[in-house]
């Protein structure tokens, strides 16, 4: 296995991502946007969700196509983000077809990023009153959708955080041997942390490819505070904490597969956060197949799990890893803490 061309989720055919952000409210919003509607699912293993459009995602719910993902920030208030980006999906002729009227169809996740040195909390006449702008940069976010786009402190990751360094946007894939690629997209605002003890040494380091989060490897020996259990400082408020992701493949999938393949994908989440998957995360990761590739045999969907948790594991430390400080920031980002090491 190997990392695609652009080692972004965007190596899987028919796929682009848009990210707007506005860095004052430090905050943002990430759109997967399939080129034609694609199968999709979920699966949600943290005890504090923020969703949108989530039950029809289950297999034996009828609709089975989705328009777009969308991954925001702004707690609740970020909910707004997908009603943008339908609407400027509907301007384009996409949705499911009801009679002459099309209803595009547009799941979100949301993160909790309020409360992280933004203007939210340090001016408060810059609140917004009448309405969030969560909307507006779901448009926008659909609007710069393409195939490249930069990690770390941008959309949906924009004021990301972990227990002790900035969080961030993320993105990763993998080239099976059979030739079928998987993706991921990820935004990391963990309460557990996503580096092992007081170092720089990430817990995914097991997968990484291409020195694509520093090449540290793994301390030798652990350090005793390994296992430590070090959270932020806020665990009591529900919703305050969450990884989303969206794991995706050119694979033909149908829906039951979609929602395995999101299952096994949480792994990667496990071997990437310590802790993960709290009551006070909200741990979700949605599954898109494009469906370019067929299905080989069943035992293909058990490589491609794997790959998936292998690959978010991968999208997670590069989210921490490429995050950029900004200012009033509340923890430092791994580069400032780490990188001159």
């Amino acid at each position: 296995m190997r990392p695609g061309p652009r080692n972004l989720i965007t190596d899987v055919r028919g796929l682009l991502v848009g990210n707007a952000s506005d860095p004052r409210l430090k905050s943002g919003v990430s759109v997967v946007l399939p080129e034609v509607p694609a199968v999709a699912s979920v699966a949600i293993h943290g005890g504090a969700p923020g969703t949108r459009e989530i039950a029809l995602l289950e297999p034996e719910q009828t609709v089975s196509h989705v328009d777009a993902l969308v991954l925001s920030g702004g707690s609740a208030f970020g909910l707004d983000a997908a009603a943008g980006v339908q609407s400027r999906l509907a301007e384009l002729g996409r949705g499911y077809a009801v009679g002459p009227v099309r209803v595009p169809i547009v799941p979100a996740a949301i993160l909790f990023d309020l409360l992280n040195g933004s203007a939210m909390e340090t001016e408060p006449d810059a609140q917004w009153n009448a309405s969030a702008p969560y909307r507006d940069l779901g448009r926008a976010a659909c609007e710069t959708a393409a195939h490249d786009f930069a990690l770390g402190t941008i959309g949906a990751g924009t004021g990301a955080t972990t227990a002790n360094l900035k969080g961030g946007l993320g993105s990763a894939s993998t080239i099976l041997a059979n030739g079928a690629t998987i993706g991921a997209l990820v935004a990391v605002n963990a309460l557990g942390r996503v580096t092992v003890g007081d170092g720089p040494h990430f817990w995914a380091a097991p997968f990484e490819q291409d020195a694509e989060f520093g090449a540290l490897g793994l301390p030798h020996p652990l350090p005793g505070d390994a296992m430590a259990v070090r959270t932020k400082a806020d665990t009591l408020k529900s919703g305050a904490n969450t990884t989303i992701a969206v794991i995706a493949t050119d694979v033909t999938l149908t829906k039951s597969e979609a929602k395995r393949l999101a299952v096994m994908a949480h792994d990667g989440m496990a071997r990437a956060i310590w802790p993960a998957h709290t009551p006070f995360d909200g741990d979700l990761v949605f599954a898109l197949s494009t469906g370019h590739r067929q299905l080989e045999s069943p035992a293909e969907l058990v490589m491609l799990g794997a790959a998936a948790a292998s690959t978010l594991a991968r999208t997670i430390a590069r989210g921490v890893y490429e995050a950029e400080a900004s200012e009033a920031d509340r923890v430092p980002t791994w580069q400032s803490r780490f990188g001159d090491d």
